[in-house]
């Protein structure tokens, strides 16, 4: 028998990257349509889970408007999104009784599906799988991922006595599956996983956002 789906996994918003092609600082802090990337984020993301943390590293009080725990690396030094997994698998089983998953969230997509959560849960059901990933228009987006707080120990015993940092070497030894999402955003007709990495990327999100 295949493990149980609960209908709402712990969410974790991944805010960890360096942000240098943005000049530095928090992506999600940027102005998008008038208020932070952020915000745009959270709307979207809140619903669609039980819980929601804040995987950040400095000064929590930056993010105090959202109200969320914000919860730095649990591994030292940066190394990469599979830390900020990591993160929100230990923080869940420590504070959230019964939690089987975490679905992660990159904080610089803006337009991120509203049924995000829903469709990656039935992709691992179907497929019996403990991890699964979000694709659209033939890229992988690993960033927007369910994972399994069974593999929590396995996953700390990679970070850090392997020093492994990819997230492809890591999800291939317990087998993912990757739900597409090939249907444009409808607001912006665009890959809904648009984000932004750069300042002209900031500019392109801000005309999808008002619709210039």
């Amino acid at each position: 028998m295949g493990a149980s789906y609960p209908p709402r996994p712990v969410g974790v918003l991944l805010a960890g990257g360096l942000s240098r092609r943005m000049g530095g600082g928090d992506k999600g802090l940027k102005v998008l349509g008038g208020r932070p990337v952020l915000d745009h984020v959270v709307a979207r993301a809140r619903p669609q889970v039980d819980r929601l943390i804040l995987n950040a590293a400095g000064d929590p009080a930056r993010f105090a408007a959202y109200g969320l725990p914000v919860v730095p690396d649990v591994v030292e030094g940066f190394a990469g999104p599979l830390a900020g997994v990591l993160t929100g698998l230990e923080w869940a089983a420590a504070n959230v009784p019964g939690a089987r998953h975490v679905v992660t969230f990159a904080c610089d997509a803006p337009f991120l599906p509203t049924d995000l959560v829903d469709r990656l849960l039935a992709g691992a059901r179907a497929a019996g799988a403990p991890l699964a990933c979000a694709r659209s228009l033939g890229r992988t987006h690993p960033v927007f991922g369910l994972w399994s707080l069974d593999l929590a120990a396995d996953l700390r015993h990679a970070l850090v006595d392997e020093d492994l940092r990819k997230i492809d070497r890591w999800t291939a030894r317990h087998g993912i599956v990757h739900v597409d999402f090939d249907d444009l955003d409808q607001a912006t007709g665009r890959d809904p996983f648009f984000n932004i990495n750069r300042p002209e990327d900031l500019a392109e999100a801000e005309a999808l956002a008002t619709g210039g």
